[in-house]
C-alpha cells in the first residue's frame, strides 16, 4: 500500500456514474451551502470562527463519509471551478478591507512581527520536512526539495478576517496590540500571497533558483504596483460613470468583473489569479463607491466562499483521525509537528520589535491562526501533487488546529491581563505626596 493512501478515498460510484446531470450537481451544491452554513453558525456558537464549521461540512459530505461531493468528472471540474471563483471573492474582499495608508502608519513594530511571522515559520517547515524522517510523507515524484518550500510556505500564513473578528467580539481593536496584530496580518497577506505566486510557480514546474524565484516575487510585486496604481487613476472615474448607469445591479455586477479581469491579467501576465482579484479590491476601497461595492459583494462571496471551504475539507479521509492504521499514525505525527512548529514561529514574531511597548504574548497569538490563506496554499498543494495525500492531509489538521486554538486563547489572555490590571492596588497621585509634605 502507498504511504497514505487511506487518506482519500476513491469516489463513490455514483460521481461517476451519472454525478454529471444537472439535477444531481443542483442537489450536492445545496447540500454543501447548507451543511457550510449550518456546521458554520454551530462553530460561532461554540466560540469559533465559521470557517471550521464549512471545513467539517466539507469533510462530512466527502467521500470518507457520506460521498455526497464527486471529486472527479465534470461535476467535480464544475465544483472546481466554483471553488475557484470563491477564492477569487474572499482575496476582493480582503482587498477591500485593507487600506495602504493605514497599514504604513502602523509603523515599523507591524512590519518587524510581520517579516519574523513569515521567515521563521517557513524556514521551520522548510527545514522540518527536509531532515525528518519520513521519507514516505517528504517525497513526491522524487521532489523533495519543492514539496518542502511548499510546506514551509503553508506555515507563513495569517488570517487577518479571523484574528479581526475576535477582537471585535472582544471589543479589543481600539489597544495597541490589536493595531499591530491587524497591521502585521495585512502585511503577511501580501508577503503570503507574493510567497504563493513563487510556490505556485514552482508547482508548475518553475526551476528552483535564486533567479526564478527573483523573477516571481518581481513579476508579483510588480503586477501589484502596476495594477494598483493605474487602477487607484482608472477606477474612480470608471465606477463614478457606472454609478450613473440606471440598470439594476450594475454596480456589483461590474465590481465582480473588475475582479475577474484582474485575475486574468495577473495569470497572463505570469502572477497568480489571487493577486489580481486582491489587487482589484485595493483599487476599489479607494473609489467613491466602496460602501456600496463592499455591501453588495458580501452576499455575492457569501454563496462561493464556502463552496471552497467545503470542497477542501471534502477531500480529507476521516480515516486519518484514526490512530488504530499506521498510515494515519504517521500523519498525527506530522500534522502536530507542524502545528507545534506553526504556533512557536507565529508566537515568536510577537518579540520582534523589541523597542517598542505592548503585550508581546497578546500580539504572537494574534497571528497564529492560518484559516483560509492557509487553506488556498494546501489546496493549490494538493491539486498540483507537490502535496501528497498523507502530506495535504497533515497540513490541513495544521491548518484546522491553529484556527481552532487562537481564538479561545487570544479570549483567556485579553481576559487574564485585564484581571490583573484590575487586581493591581492604585497608586496615589503624586502630588498628594507632595500636599503632605
Amino acid at each position: 500500500m502507498v504511504p497514505g493512501a487511506v487518506l482519500l478515498a476513491p469516489p463513490p460510484l455514483w460521481a461517476a456514474e451519472g454525478a454529471s446531470s444537472i439535477p444531481n450537481l443542483l442537489l450536492v451544491l445545496a447540500a454543501m451551502l447548507i451543511a457550510a452554513k449550518l456546521l458554520g453558525e454551530a462553530a460561532e456558537r461554540i466560540g469559533q470562527p465559521a470557517v471550521l464549521g464549512e471545513l467539517v461540512a466539507g469533510v462530512l459530505l466527502g467521500s470518507s463519509a457520506l460521498g455526497i461531493i464527486p471529486s472527479a468528472g465534470l461535476s467535480g471540474e464544475f465544483i472546481h471551478i466554483l471553488a475557484e471563483l470563491g477564492v477569487i471573492l474572499l482575496l476582493f474582499e480582503i482587498g477591500l478591507e485593507t487600506d495602504l495608508k493605514e497599514m504604513f502608519r502602523v509603523g515599523t513594530s507591524s512590519l518587524a512581527v510581520a517579516l519574523v511571522g513569515v521567515a521563521l515559520p517557513f524556514a521551520f517547515g522548510l527545514v522540518y520536512w527536509l531532515f525528518a524522517p519520513h521519507p514516505g510523507a517528504n517525497t513526491v515524484g522524487g521532489e523533495l526539495v519543492t514539496a518542502a518550500i511548499f510546506v514551509g510556505a503553508t506555515l507563513t500564513a495569517t488570517s487577518v478576517g479571523i484574528t479581526a473578528r475576535v477582537l471585535s467580539d472582544l471589543g479589543q481593536m481600539h489597544t495597541e496590540e490589536a493595531k499591530i496584530i491587524i497591521g502585521a496580518a495585512v502585511i503577511d497577506d501580501v508577503l503570503g500571497l507574493v510567497i504563493l505566486t513563487v510556490v505556485s510557480g514552482i508547482a508548475a514546474g518553475t526551476a528552483v533558483s535564486v533567479a526564478g524565484v527573483s523573477t516571481a516575487l518581481a513579476l508579483a510585486f510588480g503586477f501589484l504596483v502596476v495594477a494598483v496604481g493605474l487602477g487607484s487613476f482608472v477606477a474612480p472615474k470608471l465606477f463614478d460613470f457606472i454609478d450613473q448607469l440606471r440598470v439594476r445591479h450594475v454596480l456589483v455586477v461590474f465590481a465582480f468583473a473588475f475582479a475577474l479581469t484582474l485575475a486574468a491579467l495577473a495569470t497572463l501576465a505570469g502572477s497568480a489569479l489571487i493577486i489580481g482579484a486582491f489587487a482589484a479590491g485595493i483599487i476599489l476601497s479607494g473609489t467613491n463607491q466602496f460602501d456600496s461595492i463592499e455591501s453588495r459583494i458580501r452576499p455575492v462571496a457569501g454563496i462561493f466562499a464556502p463552496i471552497f471551504f467545503v470542497s477542501v475539507g471534502s477531500s480529507v479521509n476521516l480515516n486519518l483521525l484514526n490512530p488504530a492504521t499506521p498510515e494515519a499514525r504517521a500523519t498525527l505525527v506530522i500534522a502536530t509537528v507542524l502545528t507545534v512548529l506553526a504556533i512557536v514561529g507565529k508566537v515568536a514574531a510577537g518579540w520582534a520589535a523589541p523597542w517598542a511597548k505592548f503585550r508581546r504574548g497578546l500580539v504572537g497569538v494574534g497571528m497564529v491562526p492560518r484559516g483560509e490563506v492557509g487553506l488556498i496554499f494546501a489546496d493549490i498543494g494538493r491539486r498540483t501533487g507537490v502535496l501528497s495525500q498523507e502530506s495535504f492531509g497533515a497540513v490541513l489538521l495544521m491548518v484546522m488546529a491553529t484556527t481552532f486554538v487562537a481564538p479561545p486563547a487570544l479570549k483567556a489572555l485579553f481576559k487574564r491581563t485585564s484581571d490583573t490590571a484590575e487586581s493591581k492596588p492604585a497608586k496615589p497621585p503624586i502630588h498628594e505626596h507632595k500636599d503632605l509634605e
